[in-house]
């Protein structure tokens, strides 16, 4: 059981930054970001491999990233240079794996991040 709760998406400019905030609670620890543009799939945009380990997508690596706060049981996604293309739904992700081995995938509800040009 657990539950995902995105924060931090707004309306900004070319070249400003915003910061992303995913609270989890529960068993579940999230784990990455993926995002959602208007008439496209969701992507990955930053994860968690294992540890300290990172993985981004070319198109946001060097802007954007991904850390947590074990303690505050949250992720977080630091997200600088801003561009238009970066507009879309941001969400976070979990996976879960159960003793028997079934996998159950948690999402937030996601977060508006809109990037005026």
């Amino acid at each position: 059981q657990g539950q995902l709760v995105e924060s931090g998406g707004g309306l900004v400019h070319t070249g400003e930054s915003l910061r992303l905030s995913c609270a989890a609670s529960g068993s579940i620890t999230a784990m990455g970001w993926y995002r959602q543009a208007p008439g496209k799939q969701r992507e990955l945009v930053a994860t968690f491999i294992s540890g300290a380990i990172t993985n981004y997508a070319d198109s946001v690596k060097g802007r954007f990233t991904i850390s947590r706060d074990n303690a505050q049981n949250t992720l977080y996604l630091q997200m600088n240079s801003l561009k238009p293309e970066d507009t879309a739904v941001y969400y976070c992700h979990a996976r879960a794996v159960s003793s028997l081995g079934y996998v159950h995938d948690y999402w937030g509800q996601g977060t508006q991040v809109t990037v005026s040009s």
